[in-house]
């Protein structure tokens, strides 16, 4: 809800403006970008979830230490940054449905000379307005003299209880100071819901300009990997794989990556979360690369696997194959209507038939999944939401039934088999090849589209790059 300053009641120290041409966040429909306006849909949208007497209140992400004065680069909390698009810390954000005077207000850091000589200038009350959308802006240390007199007024709150103990603690502090005033009227309010079920149901769905976004991450993404795959070779370290990624991720325009990334060579590749990437690259072994970029806060999260040396041996290419068949066959089942669930139990049987063709599983295919024999050799599941976390938000089952899929879901699709050396009951001829395939699949109306198809994947494919080679 956009009002000029001079339609408001104010109070003498907010900041108040009419942003409906706010500059800063683009708002020219960029397919890699998220306008102003997508972040005042998306509070509109909650606010209208709320109903009148509706408070909403969500903090910005604290800041973490890394060691001594130095600190962790920032990242928004998701929540706050859906709904916002404010990439600062030290900031609440409260919707309060129906206010006459505007119905998204944000504290947040002053401007304060001293400290922006050293570490850059802050958007301030006006930037919160002007760049950022917001109706009203208050400095921070205002924020425990004005929230009660928001609470008081209120019928409903929504916060999301325990994901941060000092907003708890605060908004306890407020209430408190709330029930004080009851001689002059005042009440607290009489129902608390939970927000981050109300929020997690918002972002499940992704529109067209996060879709945008993500599309942006992926391409980036799988250009990673293809640079990866060009200029792996036997003796280098997993860490030099790792750097190049991250250049074409930065280079990209993604300054972050999604999560670490695994580079994981040899018996490493049979390691589900291996992060150290500092071993050596030997010719033989397999590269399985878990890696994806960020890029406005959304994610990609894309897995290869291919062969040091550049081409596979026998027993690579055969579980390799297994793997492949698996991930086709899950892909196969990302459509309108699709239980959560068959993704993964296409998979699994897949892999099962596969394993017990290799000799690998011994026994009738439908026998073997009852009894999760296949767990030996693949123990995660086949998937998982995608979104601004890399494991998004949003429940896997309703009313204890899988969730159907609808448009507008992104999850990933990552069957995989590991076989470390020395596994029991297994030639040695298939020690040490751990594969996984990923792909970001978005659920469309027609069925599915493979965001991170540009990475390469079929045996043909991957050895054809690496015979390539170069930068």
């Amino acid at each position: 809800m956009n009002r000029s300053s001079t339609d408001r009641k104010r109070r003498p120290d907010a900041v108040t403006v009419d942003h409906s041409a706010s500059p800063g966040i683009s708002s020219h429909g960029d397919s890699a970008s998220i306008g102003v306006e997508e972040f005042s849909r998306r509070r509109q949208k909650l606010l209208k979830k709320m109903g009148k007497g509706g408070v909403a209140i969500i903090a910005a992400a604290p800041v973490k230490m890394r060691n001594r004065e130095v600190e962790h680069p920032y990242r928004q909390d998701s929540s706050f940054l859906y709904l916002t698009g404010f990439p600062e810390p030290h900031a609440i954000a409260v919707l309060v449905a129906g206010r006459p005077e505007g119905e998204y207000i944000l504290f947040c850091r002053k401007h304060n000379p001293e400290v922006e000589r050293w570490c850059g200038r802050y958007a301030g009350q006006d930037g919160a307005c002007q760049i950022y959308g917001a109706d009203e802006a208050f400095a921070i240390d205002q924020v425990d003299k004005i929230m009660p007199g928001l609470l008081e007024k209120a019928k409903r709150v929504f916060h999301a209880m325990g994901y941060q103990s000092d907003l708890d603690t605060r908004l306890t502090d407020w209430l408190n100071e709330v029930r004080k005033r009851y001689r002059t009227g005042a009440h607290t309010p009489v129902d608390f819901v939970a927000l981050d079920h109300v929020l997690n149901e918002m972002r499940l769905i992704k529109n067209r300009a996060e879709i945008g976004v993500m599309c942006h991450a992926a391409r980036v993404t799988a250009a990673a990997h293809r640079r990866a795959m060009r200029l792996c070779r036997p003796g280098m370290t997993e860490f030099q794989i790792e750097a190049e990624l991250r250049h074409e991720f930065m280079y990209g325009g993604c300054r972050e990556t999604a999560y670490p990334p695994i580079v994981a060579s040899g018996n490493n590749s049979c390691v589900l979360h291996y992060t150290a990437n500092d071993a050596e690259l030997r010719d033989g072994d397999l590269l399985l690369i878990d890696a994806g970029a960020e890029h406005e806060g959304y994610a990609a999260d894309v897995t290869r696997t291919f062969p040091v040396s550049g081409r596979f041996s026998k027993e690579q290419r055969a579980i390799y194959e297994i793997v492949l068949a698996a991930q086709h066959a899950a892909i196969r089942q990302v459509r309108p209507g699709s239980p959560w669930n068959a993704p993964h139990d296409a998979a699994v049987r897949t892999l099962t038939r596969g394993l017990v063709e290799l000799g690998l599983l011994k026994g009738d295919v439908t026998t073997l999944i009852r009894q999760d024999a296949y767990r030996k050799f693949y123990m995660h599941r086949t998937g998982h939401w995608l979104g601004l976390d890399v494991h998004d938000v949003g429940d896997y089952k309703t009313e204890n039934k899988w969730r159907q899929l609808k448009p507008g879901m992104v999850l990933t699709v990552e069957p995989g088999l590991y076989i470390p050396s020395g596994t029991r009951g297994v030639a040695k001829k298939w020690w040490k090849i751990g594969i996984r395939i990923e792909d970001d699949v978005l659920v469309t109306g027609a069925g599915n589209r493979v965001l991170t198809e540009a990475a390469p994947k079929t045996v043909d494919d991957i050895e054809a790059l690496m015979a390539a080679g170069g930068r």
